[in-house]
């Protein structure tokens, strides 16, 4: 593969970014790779980067040059680690179980002392600590409790979904699919620990499933799975809490009513804080909402097709000039030109490339 370098297009610099796809499904053998060039909108062949099973989710190390992910090993699964080499090569660092199951959301702390993964199936979060190479210790599990039982068979317990962290890292938030809700830990970084803090209470019923923050950090944009529809709440940074303002669908009663399975997927805030996307399983579709930036309030402008089925996962270049999906049971990830007034998608011709059973979305840096 070629080197990642800056590249320079006519009258403009433009970027060849690094991205790396994480996957799990009949035919994916790891975490691939390729390159997306922001100057035309092209994306390079997918090539395999690791071998591992079932590396769904990954995340980046604060300074770039380590990747993590979810995954399944002969010893149960875990979280493993890589250094980012030459060309975008994974070198493997280490891994280390959860003890709780397999996880479906993994993040790095700011500070690059930790990270969380969240374990869907048992409803628990886990805190691996990293060390100054970057490997990963023994995990720490936290279990989640209760379950909001509005949906049958799906909230009848806890499933963690999702991980992250308050702008200033002071708070780590766990969106619970089974719960209805957000839950919300204090970190310690100096015990590197969570410390139970509080729970946002979501739609009855809408299974939460992952979330994002403004970029001013005033605002949380949740993604409720089972309503298909966004939350809004605003974020007291002081006292890590959350209140809940507002709910919007996704897609009209009569589009949900054309297909015989819905669900929410992911969601993106983008860097302008002006629009919010949210991908749509069964529908397979791109929610784009124009987003008051005073206010979190949303408006449905377009509703866009990913030229791809069921996509688990979208995500926005580093300058917020497109927008890739990836189409999990097509085997295919494609791109959208962001309007950068409107926030509305165009779909790029001849944009797709196949990669198999494409479950995440991750831009490294240059």
């Amino acid at each position: 593969m070629a080197a990642l370098v800056l590249s320079v297009g006519s009258g403009a610099g433009a970027a060849t970014l690094p991205v790396y796809f994480g996957t799990g499904g009949p035919g994916a053998k790891g975490i691939y790779r390729a390159t997306f060039n922001s100057d035309t909108g092209k994306l390079s062949a997918a090539e395999l980067a690791a071998e591992v099973g079932s590396p769904g989710f990954l995340a980046l190390h604060p300074d770039g040059t380590k990747l993590y992910a979810v995954a399944s090993f002969p010893g149960g699964p875990g979280a493993i680690g890589y250094r980012i080499g030459a060309g975008g090569a994974l070198t493997l660092l280490n891994s280390a179980p959860t003890g709780d199951g397999g996880g479906a959301h993994i993040a790095v702390h700011p500070s690059g002392k930790f990270l969380l993964t969240a374990q869907y199936g048992n409803g628990s979060t886990a805190l691996f600590p990293l060390d100054a190479e970057g490997k990963l210790g023994a995990a720490k599990v936290y279990k989640h409790e209760g379950g909001s039982k509005v949906v049958p068979g799906r909230q009848d317990k806890p499933h963690a979904h999702w991980a992250g962290f308050s702008p200033d890292g002071r708070f780590a938030l766990v969106p619970d699919l089974g719960l209805d809700g957000i839950v919300i830990y204090r970190v310690n970084l100096d015990a590197l620990a969570l410390e139970k803090h509080g729970f946002a209470a979501s739609v009855p019923g809408g299974g939460p499933r992952h979330m994002r923050f403004s970029p001013d950090g005033k605002f949380i944009y949740l993604l409720n799975e089972l309503s298909v529809s966004v939350s809004s709440f605003a974020w007291d940074a002081a006292n890590g809490t959350a209140r809940r303002l507002a709910d919007t669908p996704n897609l009209s009663a009569e589009a949900k009513a054309k297909e015989a399975f819905n669900a929410a997927a992911e969601i993106l805030v983008h860097g302008s804080g002006r629009f919010v996307y949210a991908s749509n399983r069964g529908h397979d579709t791109v929610t784009v909402f124009q987003a008051d930036p005073a206010t979190a309030a949303l408006k449905v402008v377009q509703v866009q097709p990913v030229r791809g089925a069921f996509p688990r996962n979208i995500n926005l270049t580093p300058d917020g000039g497109w927008l890739l999906a990836a189409g999990a049971d097509s085997n295919t990830v494609s791109v959208h030109k962001v309007n950068p007034q409107s926030g509305e998608l165009t779909y790029q011709t001849k944009g797709v490339i196949n990669v198999p059973a494409p479950i995440c979305i991750l831009f490294a840096r240059p």
